[in-house]
């Protein structure tokens, strides 16, 4: 039996077991899995797995990416450019600055280099704990545009600045103009790598009808977009990021039944590979700490501390006068973005600066020496740092993020209602139109007409004026999702007696039941059937 296949065994428990706790505290369910993790590590008999760097950087983070992507509003994206760049690009910048700063004044002998090498590391925010706060809450479409466009990017430049601090460390030169242009280098060169898959894959799923296949496509897409990536030495994240944009801009050239089996198992994997990063981290921390030594240099905690305050400091100092002073500056952007974001709501942006498993996969993949054979100077010190301002932020905000945003009273804005409610509107409104249409040029039975009925109704509830109208236009619509609600349970419990009785094999109840569970989808997605 493979070693590790006891270990993996119990980290798919662990992360079943603390999704269903999750379901019933206010915790956010990465702090719990990376508490879990903790948890796991300090038992007698449990085996050390060193964190391989490449697990997180390579195998995981290209398909997250990737997903991350295909759930971001590119509209909303172009609309809220400049704030979201201002985080991910100048923001990142400004805390690797602070942090240079604060750690080569805490931290005596560690070279400039290194300083800012470890800013660069703990700069990108990790948004998946934010997100499982978020999702629990409808919050304006102006925070989440912001929030998942700056996690899109930030990995890309945080990543790129930890390459040139190691090259500077590695090769003991620095020269400004070599840095601008290996930094151009490496981001643009990734947006043209990620272009020109995206369009490659873009056409292939033109081609490709079959679910399985599609999937298969959609896995290769990010991995493929990395490797070419780092074969040019550009971007792999810029790569997968912009791959994924463009794919899921074309999305609708995929048959709509591989459209909803691509999204369910996409959700799927992504669960469980973020699962797997928290609890990484979590299990990593222990071993992690006895071999940096902390307990032997006790000037580590202090510093790791203040180090931790100056990310968190840096960020809130930087959005304010960032989601202001352009805006103030310009009525054309104010006008483009929809005015001054409330106070309150920028605080929470503010306050959303989680690190992750990408800082730690950063830190933990510098090398051990030199060229000369050297120790690389201050590790041990980078990443025991970088290891406070993981814990730190993720209990320390994941924790408070939700009460804040509840104190706050912060809700999704009236405009992503409307925008909802005219998409549904005008829906409908075609539907009757092409209904109309069809049955003037061909003789329908009576069920079309009723189904025409149906959609008035929906449509009354929310076109009507008058409160009467709109009351019993919904009355009618409910009580016939419910009569078409029994119908569906009652098939349900008529093919399971079939399946029990030997009248149909297994593959056919599947098959059924799927037809029957799409059905349900619609309704509603009723969650149980009655017995």
């Amino acid at each position: 039996m493979p070693p590790f296949l006891p270990l993996l065994i119990v980290l798919l428990a662990v992360i079943a077991l603390t999704g269903a706790i999750a379901r019933r505290v206010s915790a956010p369910l990465p702090v719990l899995l990376a508490l879990a993790g903790f948890a796991l590590a300090a038992l007698p008999g449990v085996p050390r797995v060193p964190l391989d760097p490449s697990l997180i950087l390579v195998l995981f983070l290209p398909p997250l990416l990737y997903a991350d992507a295909f759930n971001t509003s590119w509209v909303d994206f172009k609309r809220w450019l400049r704030p979201i760049l201002m985080l991910a690009i100048g923001l990142v910048g400004f805390t690797i600055l602070t942090v240079g700063l604060v750690a080569h004044a805490l931290i005596p002998g560690l070279p400039w280099a290194a300083c800012f090498t470890l800013g660069a590391i703990v700069s990108p925010t990790d948004t998946v704990a934010v997100q499982a706060v978020l999702e629990r809450l409808r919050i304006p479409r102006r925070m989440t545009a912001v929030l998942g466009g700056e996690s899109l990017v930030n990995d890309a430049t945080g990543l790129v600045g930890v390459q040139i601090g190691v090259a500077v460390l590695l090769s003991g030169a620095f020269q400004a103009s070599e840095v601008v242009s290996r930094f151009l280098w490496v981001a643009g060169g990734g947006i043209v790598v990620g272009l020109t898959a995206g369009v490659l894959f873009w056409q292939l799923n033109r081609l490709v009808c079959e679910t399985k296949a599609l999937f298969v496509l959609s896995v290769l897409a990010p991995y493929l977009a990395l490797v070419t990536a780092e074969h040019l030495h550009t971007s792999g994240v810029l790569a997968v990021v912009t791959a994924g944009f463009v794919v899921s801009w074309r999305i609708d050239v995929i048959p709509p039944a591989a459209r909803v089996d691509l999204y369910a198992a996409w959700e799927l994997v992504v669960y469980v590979l973020n699962a797997l990063c928290f609890v990484f981290i979590g299990l990593e921390t222990p071993s992690v700490l006895a071999d940096i030594g902390v307990a032997k240099d006790e000037g580590l905690i202090p510093a790791g501390l203040a180090v931790t305050a100056t990310v968190v400091l840096s960020r809130l100092l930087w959005i304010f006068p960032g989601a202001y002073v352009p805006l103030r500056l310009s009525p054309r952007l104010r006008a483009r973005e929809g005015g001054y974001p409330p106070a309150r709501s920028v605080l929470v942006v503010g306050w959303c600066g989680v690190r992750g498993v990408v800082s730690l996969a950063a830190a933990l993949s510098l090398p051990l020496a030199l060229e000369d054979g050297t120790p690389f100077p201050g590790r041990n010190e980078i990443l025991f740092c970088t290891l406070c301002v993981i814990l730190g932020t993720l209990v320390a905000q994941g924790l408070t993020l939700l009460p804040l945003i509840r104190r706050l009273g912060i809700r999704e804005d009236e405009d992503g209602d409307a925008d909802v409610r005219a998409a549904r509107e005008a829906l409908l409104a075609a539907g009757i139109r092409r209904l109309d249409a069809y049955c003037t040029e061909t003789s329908c039975p009576i069920a079309v007409h009723h189904w025409r009925e149906l959609m008035n109704d929906e449509l009354a509830t929310l076109r009507e004026a008058d409160d009467e109208a709109r009351r019993l236009a919904s009355t009618r619509l409910s009580i016939s999702t419910d009569v078409r609600k029994e119908v569906v349970f009652a098939q349900t419990n008529e093919l399971v007696r079939l399946r029990d009785a030997g009248t149909i094999n297994d593959r056919t109840y599947l098959d059924l039941q799927l037809e029957l569970d799409r059905q349900r989808v619609g309704l509603g997605g009723v969650e149980a059937v009655p017995g």
